[in-house]
């Protein structure tokens, strides 16, 4: 198989600890360029923009868009029109709308389109759906905390209009969420909680409603200190499962139980996934745990707290 000559646009923090990793360790695909206005001192070329690189390099078939939401979608359509496949980051775009024209371009210029969910390819996730299908969901909940200062140190675009804020880590949960329940659910009410100098919240708790009286609330907080916690817990007329650590690691009833992944990271399977669908010219573009984000800023009541990274 011919590797794929593959481009990454935005070189942040995301791009340099996962995707350019999990690009190295796949044998389909050569990192040809980047696009970047903070790139240097790297072994391949580098431009200013994506123009610039697709004028440059005629010979790239694919693109991975690792730059925030609020700008992705005209890049996207960029590449589309230049006849190049897609790589979004999650999420996928800064609105349903932009991401539904995303694909409609994509079907038309025969390019493969790609939503990525990372946490879906944590290594518990695939047992998780196993374990769950067939089973009868009667309550759960959700627990997503981190440190907003350790995992997006002096990222403005975070907290604007786009940016999502808390959403950006909860939906990794909404993404393993809509994986691996057996029945489909929707959001019944929200509270989101905005810093006063900050478009985006800090924290939000939902709550959930499935077929015959399911309910599920999600905590999720921006300002958890020391030990993170990401767990999905689902309690079922058959015994209960618990994700932990983003869906790393199972326990049934309390107790853990293996896994047969064993990948390097989450990203190595975006990659695999991906080499999959550009060998069978399929898209993949679920916008499933997007849904529930918008579902989230329609319903949510806002509370305001204190000002929050005063120096953003």
């Amino acid at each position: 198989m011919t590797a794929q000559k593959i481009a990454i646009v935005g070189l942040g923090k995301i791009a340099k600890d996962q995707h350019l990793p999990s690009i190295s360790r796949h044998d389909g695909f050569d990192l040809a360029a980047i696009a970047s206005r903070s790139a240097s001192g790297l072994d391949v070329p580098t431009y200013e923009d994506l123009e610039t690189l697709l004028k440059s390099e005629a010979d790239i078939t694919a693109i991975a868009l690792c730059v925030p939401p609020q700008v992705r979608y005209d890049l996207a359509r960029l590449a589309l029109e230049h006849k190049k496949d897609v790589l979004l980051e999650k999420p996928p775009g800064a609105t349903l709308a932009e991401v539904h024209d995303l694909i409609r371009l994509a079907d038309e210029n025969g390019c493969v389109l790609y939503a990525t969910w990372h946490s879906r390819h944590a290594m518990g996730v695939a047992g998780a759906k196993a374990w769950l299908a067939g089973r009868t969901p009667t309550s759960g909940r959700i627990t997503w905390r981190e440190d907003v200062k350790h995992w997006h140190p002096g990222q403005k675009w975070i907290w604007e209009a786009g940016g999502v804020g808390v959403f950006d880590p909860g939906i990794n949960a909404l993404s393993i969420l809509t994986e691996i329940m057996p029945v489909d659910l929707h959001i019944t009410a929200a509270e989101l909680t905005f810093p006063e100098n900050c478009d985006t919240p800090i924290a939000a708790d939902i709550d959930f409603q499935g077929p015959k009286g399911f309910g599920m609330k999600a905590d999720f907080d921006w300002r958890q200190t020391g030990k993170q916690t990401w767990e999905i817990e689902v309690e079922t007329t058959d015994g209960t499962i618990l994700l932990r650590d983003g869906g790393a690691t199972v326990l049934i009833d309390g107790k853990e139980v293996s896994s047969d992944e064993a990948l390097a990271s989450e990203y190595d399977g975006i990659y695999a996934h991906f080499a999959d669908l550009l060998a069978s010219r399929t898209s993949d573009v679920d916008l499933s745990p997007l849904v529930h984000v918008a579902d989230a800023f329609m319903l949510g009541k806002r509370v305001t707290t204190e000002a929050f990274y005063d120096e953003q």
